[in-house]
């Protein structure tokens, strides 16, 4: 008697299982898509740099402290630094984007 009792509630709950799984894969394909990859800057550069571009090239905030602008300019250094591979023209830009940032710019601009 309690076997087709026990065999009655497996099967129940496997149905309020695989009804739960359905419904929740559903609204996993119907939520909308996310970027998977950070959003660059698209472009070139300025002229003569702002601010806004600065903080764009290193990472921050325009108005961010200066021990952030020092941390985010040695990151993105170390995967920019010429002996590493990387461009001089980057890293000259790197460098003038952490000046600007930290009020120590040159009125002469790029080196390049």
């Amino acid at each position: 008697m309690t076997t087709p009792l026990i065999a009655g509630l497996t099967i129940a709950a496997a149905a309020y299982a695989s009804r739960y799984g359905i419904q929740a894969w559903q609204a996993f394909k119907a939520r909308p898509p996310t970027a998977r990859m950070r959003k660059f800057y698209e472009g070139g550069f300025q002229p003569q740099m702002t601010r806004r571009e600065a903080a764009l090239i290193l990472g921050v905030r325009e108005s961010t402290a200066a021990d952030k602008v020092r941390e985010a300019h040695r990151r993105v250094m170390v995967a920019n630094h010429p002996d590493a591979g990387g461009s001089h023209y980057l890293a000259s830009k790197i460098n003038e984007a952490k000046d600007l940032l930290l009020g120590k710019t040159k009125s002469s601009g790029s080196a390049f």
